[in-house]
């Protein structure tokens, strides 16, 4: 009896949306943070800010997902209605082209042809999207369950600084937030690299350094602005 095998695939959709909104919440709402907190506001300036930003980061987050995989669900369905078409008008063609590719993958020309008529006996149009177009149901485009993730782990990353802006000093706000916002990012790439099977350091000092960067380009804007002023 074979093993079962344990992949990943599957969670590509979620997972993406996943980290990117909890990787945005965090590094966007500590920059702020950072930012106004280096321009010497007050502590209740810098909690507003926050929510703000948090707000507004949530619901940017779920629109942004939801156009940018409704367009590529529009994209597969557009490219499934004109298969439908030619499968109805030029069964032959589609058959020929079919067991082309799998030619093309290693198979003989009889056996190609073959599993060609087998598929497509089956389900022709499944087989076509699958082998011909790369459409999946696995990988294939979901706006809602995209948009959904993005706007809860953006929050939940951002409430993660936001709650150090209520129960740490305001003098020792900038270093605090940003210490433990790398902190908070480090694990978020470390718990995304398990979950998808990569690398795990990979992931971390990717995280870690656009971070950084991040919240020391919004601290020296912050400060900038404060002397200024």
């Amino acid at each position: 009896m074979t093993a079962p095998e344990n992949h990943r695939t599957h969670r590509v959709g979620w997972l993406r949306a996943a980290v990117l909104g909890a990787n945005d919440g965090i590094v966007s709402t500590a920059s702020l943070i950072v930012g106004v907190a280096a321009a010497d506001s007050s502590p209740s300036n810098v909690l507003v800010a926050g929510i703000a930003g948090l707000v507004a980061g949530a619901m940017s987050m779920a629109a942004g997902e939801y156009v940018s995989v409704s367009s590529q669900s529009d994209t597969e369905e557009a490219d499934l209605n004109r298969e439908r078409k030619e499968l109805a008008t030029d069964t032959v063609a589609e058959h020929a082209e079919l067991a082309a590719i799998y030619r093309n993958r290693g198979l003989d020309s009889a056996l190609a042809d073959e599993v060609a008529t087998q598929l497509m006996k089956k389900d022709a149009l499944g087989a076509h999207s699958r082998d011909e177009l790369g459409i999946s149901d696995t990988l294939s485009a979901r706006p809602v369950q995209a948009a959904l993730a993005s706007a809860a782990t953006f929050a939940v990353g951002a409430a993660l600084p936001l709650l150090l802006v209520v129960i740490v000093p305001a003098s020792a706000l900038v270093w605090t937030v940003s210490g433990s916002s790398l902190f908070f990012l480090a694990l978020l790439g470390g718990l995304a690299a398990r979950a998808g099977g990569s690398p795990v350091m990979k992931s971390v000092a990717r995280v870690t350094f656009w971070g950084a960067l991040a919240m020391a380009a919004t601290a020296g804007v912050g400060a900038l602005f404060g002397a200024a002023v």
